[in-house]
């Protein structure tokens, strides 16, 4: 079985020793990159399964970082998880809108990080392509198609498309919403899934996706 691959990428060197000791200890193959220069520069040659990304650097934040990497489409299947020192609500809502899977506080512990990088891995696994109301998404290839038209999408939008167009007219709680897709264990607000719906309304019109006022939402079968 090959092994899951990691790109650490922290300014701090004893971070970057800490928990690439634990990972290869646990299994993973891990790279380790200082600043967001360095990782992206990385990512042309060799594209890992997880990026642990820190949020406070010189030069490039964690921030833009994930989001000139969540631009390109050949990135599309890569997860990225924020290592921060931050833990106030808006600091955490800016870290998954920029197109982040999940966040972990420092300082951190081993254990913790370890759970919550194999529960990402799992969420991602086993997915079965959809199809419905012109529109397919191809999971093996983060691909979404709008009447033949191939249409970029960041992780999180990716993922929440799938979950409602797994079951085209069902109404999903927003609960339901908020832990298939960002997990149980991750604090976002209402506002969170509004922005992402609004997003996805966007590139595939509005009639695609219905509001059930006070539930959730429903991706549209006609």
């Amino acid at each position: 079985m090959q092994k899951k691959s990691v790109l650490i990428v922290d300014d701090d060197d004893d971070i970057r020793n800490l928990l690439c000791y634990n990972l290869e200890k646990n299994g993973f193959h891990v790279e380790t990159a200082v600043n967001g220069k360095e990782c992206l520069s990385k990512l042309k040659s060799k594209k890992p399964n997880l990026i642990l990304l820190d949020v406070m650097m010189p030069e490039m934040d964690g921030l833009e970082v994930c989001e000139q990497i969540k631009s390109e489409k050949e990135n599309a299947d890569i997860l990225i998880c924020f290592l921060t020192a931050r833990g106030e609500d808006y600091s955490q809502i800016a870290a998954l809108e920029a197109g982040g899977d999940d966040y972990v506080t420092k300082p951190i512990k081993p254990k913790v990080l370890l759970s919550r990088i194999n529960a990402i891995l799992r969420r991602t696994e086993g997915k079965v392509d959809s199809t419905a109301n012109g529109v397919r998404i191809d999971h093996d290839k983060y691909i979404v198609h709008k009447n033949g038209e191939e249409l970029l999408f960041p992780k999180k939008e990716f993922e929440l498309l799938s979950l409602l167009m797994s079951k085209p007219d069902h109404v999903f709680r927003r609960n339901e919403i908020l832990d298939s897709v960002w997990g149980s264990d991750i604090i976002v607000g209402d506002r969170t899934i509004d922005v992402h719906i609004r997003k996805l309304r966007r590139k595939l019109g509005e009639e695609q996706i219905s509001t059930v006022k006070g539930i959730g939402y429903k991706y549209n079968s006609k």
